[in-house]
């Protein structure tokens, strides 16, 4: 079992940065990859970030240049660090972590306005 719980998201606008955090607790070391996943209304779940434990990344087109994936072991955390925000950013945001099993966390909003 992974528990995953999210935090720091919140209003920002365009153009702002946001820094989101995934703390991983339970059988974290049978874990393959972990993601950041987002879901705007009315649309999919889309993958945003993906970073695998040996440190690989890799980004949708929408946000390459922008978002930055990062993993502090130490803390048993995964960052996504969002810069440039603009609104079709703007989402419910979930972290994702990939063992032979799918654990999701419970996402946090975010809103990108002016």
């Amino acid at each position: 079992q992974v528990q995953l719980v999210e935090s720091g998201g919140g209003l920002v606008q365009p153009g702002g940065s946001l820094r989101l955090s995934c703390a991983v607790s339970g059988n974290r070391f049978s874990i393959n990859a972990m993601g950041w996943y987002r879901q705007a209304p009315g649309k999919q779940r889309e993958l945003v970030a993906v970073i695998t434990s040996g440190g690989s990344t890799n980004y949708a087109d929408s946000v390459k240049g922008r978002f930055t994936i990062a993993r502090d072991n130490a803390k048993n955390t995964v960052y996504l660090q969002m810069n440039s925000l603009k609104p079709e950013d703007t989402a419910v945001y979930y972290c994702n972590a990939r063992t032979v099993l799918l654990y999701w966390g419970q996402g946090t909003q975010v809103t990108v306005s002016s």
